[in-house]
């Protein structure tokens, strides 16, 4: 949610007021209206939005908490910036775990969670082919979260929920083919997942992840990671293991 105008200040809207104001700084962050290392100053934000100081400093804490702001002695609170390791292990976890997370979903087969993610991606595909780019951000978190919730892990999908947040900041800017291309991945996920193809759908979703980082990862001279990181369609990797399981499901892995 982005900083009202004066019109509508969040200050204007019936309480809680706690929620919104943390909805809306997040969503500042994530959106790249914040830049990394950029300081959040609480009078600021506070007179933008209507507010007290009050809430944007419990705010800011929250998000402290959630490793999307860091808070120094001296300087207060800024937006935070990860080194370039931290970036590049941040984008190899998520895309390890978001495999393991499909691979549980296709495993699953929750079919309700299923019709929910097919209803998400009619509405990203239309979207794209429309050009209306500002309803992706929010679909694209629509998509992930429901696909979390069909591997029916729900510690995976809270770390998820961090590194989702997390990766944001440092995937590529939303233009039309990068757009086109992310929904074309969403749409292979979904296929493996549908199709009970465990391997198929781990593969595609640890794929998803490289991809959309690789414009920072090829800034570090590291666009390599991408054909190391990721299982190969010959499945010729041993980045993501299969998980242990039973019969028919197990032998598709």
């Amino acid at each position: 949610m982005a900083p009202r105008n004066e019109t509508t200040k969040l200050g204007d809207d019936y309480p809680p007021l706690h929620g919104r104001v943390v909805a809306a700084l997040r969503d500042a962050i994530l959106s790249g209206r914040f830049k990394p290392g950029e300081r959040l100053v609480e009078e600021r934000l506070a007179q933008e939005w209507g507010v007290s100081r009050n809430p944007v400093r419990e705010a800011i804490r929250v998000l402290a908490s959630e490793g999307l702001v860091e808070v120094a002695a001296r300087r207060g609170a800024s937006v935070v910036k990860m080194s370039d390791q931290e970036a590049r292990e941040t984008i190899e976890l998520r895309a390890l775990l978001e495999g393991h997370n499909a691979r549980l979903a296709a495993r699953r087969q929750d079919k309700e969670t299923i019709k929910r993610i097919e209803k998400v991606l009619s509405k990203g595909t239309l979207a794209v082919a429309n050009g209306q780019f500002d309803q992706l951000t929010d679909l694209n978190q629509q998509f992930h979260q429901e696909l979390a919730a069909a591997g029916q892990n729900t510690v995976l999908g809270e770390v998820l929920k961090k590194l989702r947040e997390r990766t944001a900041m440092l995937f590529s800017p939303a233009d039309p083919a990068y757009q086109a291309r992310n929904w074309d991945e969403h749409a292979g996920i979904l296929r493996a997942i549908i199709a009970g193809d465990e391997r198929g759908a781990a593969t595609l979703a640890a794929e998803h992840v490289m991809h959309a980082g690789s414009d920072y990862l090829l800034g570090l001279d590291a666009g390599d990671e991408i054909s190391r990181f990721v299982l190969k369609p010959n499945g010729n990797s041993n980045a993501l293991p299969a998980a242990p399981g039973r019969g028919v499901r197990a032998a598709k892995r």
